[in-house]
């Protein structure tokens, strides 16, 4: 068992303060890579880096062997209505033992638990038989999985075994349900609005198809673990030359998540089958994720990501179960996600064994109310400190 000082504690919950402090929007992430890697450095780390599109990777342990990979994502979302927060989103206020702010679950917290659990084998002198690499990732919030892909694909890391910290309030997540988003484009003809009769209005097109939207959901597949698909228009926009003429074109958003079973065809094909059964001038389409990240690496992708799960027996879920009974002394309970992660990529796409464990609880992610218990935070570092020998063994 690794054991934490009382100024590694203090060590900890000032370097996650600092990290809820830095507002590090998706490709925004700039501030919070040098912070991350200053820390990493100060506690340590033998090698430190920034790839090309800007994702943190800190390493320790031996030069061969397997690795293991913490993936961290840095960026986070926006704070939405401001009036909403009844604390100063980016302030890293904490009360009675609770710190408050954007990021602070997902997943700052456990970012600095990652960063400290190294640190603990580093200062312990841990003879790993394999390298742990603690990674900051970009644009995850936007677009799961990409910077993984980018690390692994491009930049030449090569995990073996990925644990990712977003919160599981420290149970064990084996999986999560896929997602995509779909564009969907409706074609009307224009006229003035004083005469609709002359126009084919593409909005009320548009209006029959989300109704048929609606009425797919109890249709959709059910997987006993990762549960029911769903599908929601989260978006609308019309074009016209004015206010006072009949839209010619409705874009809709269309956000679907897929469960075991259900796949990008499926999913796109049930849309057709609408567009056909209503008889509307309409096309459907994966979204593509198209942006440039802080370092000027330009990310094309699209935006579609596999459901996945690992088995409950496999040896990595069962080093995790191990490594939080001998680090504080609690058995996790076996779940999933209900949101989207980066292991669409690592398990869903490239095979790599993938589980999640992190402090926090997911209920408070995206809301006006994020907060992480510190006292988890110090948990989740201990539990990654172990976890690294479970899983890599000793010399």
């Amino acid at each position: 068992m690794f054991r934490f000082s009382s100024q590694d504690e203090r060590d900890v919950i000032d370097f996650l303060r600092d990290l809820v402090r830095i507002p590090s929007l998706s490709t925004q992430e700039g501030q919070i890579a040098a912070r991350l890697m200053e820390e990493m450095r100060r506690v340590g780390f033998g090698d430190v880096y920034t790839d090309h599109m800007g994702n943190v990777i800190g390493r320790i342990g031996a030069g061969s062997g397997p690795v293991l990979v913490y993936d961290a994502h840095m960026d986070v979302v926006g704070i939405g209505d401001a009036e909403a927060w009844q604390r100063d989103p980016f302030g890293a206020e904490i009360e009675e033992g609770i710190l408050y702010g954007r990021g602070a679950a997902d997943m700052k917290g456990a970012m600095a638990a990652m960063v400290y659990g190294a640190k603990a084998l580093i200062e312990a002198n841990v003879p790993l038989a394999g390298s742990l690499c603690v990674v900051g990732v970009v644009q995850e919030e936007p677009s799961e999985g990409v910077a993984m892909r980018v690390l692994v694909e491009e930049a030449g890391l090569r995990p073996d075994f990925v644990v990712l910290g977003e919160p599981t309030n420290l149970e064990v997540s084996r999986g999560q349900r896929g997602r995509m988003e779909m564009q969907i484009t409706v074609r009307g003809r224009s006229a003035h609005a004083s005469a609709p009769e002359l126009g084919e209005n593409a909005l009320y097109a548009a209006a029959r198809l989300i109704f048929g939207i609606e009425l797919l959901t109890p249709n959709l597949l059910s997987d006993p673990l990762l549960g029911r698909g769903t599908i929601a228009v989260t978006q609308m926009e019309t074009t016209a030359c004015s206010r006072n003429a009949i839209p010619d074109r409705c874009h809709l958003i269309v956000d679907r998540r897929l469960t075991l079973g259900e796949t990008e065809a499926r999913a796109l094909n049930e849309i057709q089958q609408i567009i056909n059964r209503e008889g509307v001038k309409a096309k459907v389409a994966v979204s593509e994720y198209d942006v440039t990240s802080y370092t000027g690496y330009r990310c094309h992708y699209r935006e579609s990501y596999p459901a996945w799960l690992m088995p409950e027996d496999h040896p990595l879920v069962r080093a995790v179960v191990r490594a939080s009974e001998r680090a504080i002394g609690r058995r996790p309970r076996l779940t999933t996600w209900a949101f989207s992660t980066d292991g669409v990529y690592t398990l869903g796409q490239a095979s790599i064994p993938t589980v999640g464990f992190g402090p926090g609880e997911e209920r408070f992610a995206h809301t006006a109310e994020e907060q992480i218990r510190l006292a988890d935070v110090i948990k989740a570092a201990k539990v990654y400190a172990q976890l690294a020998v479970e899983v890599l063994g000793t010399r």
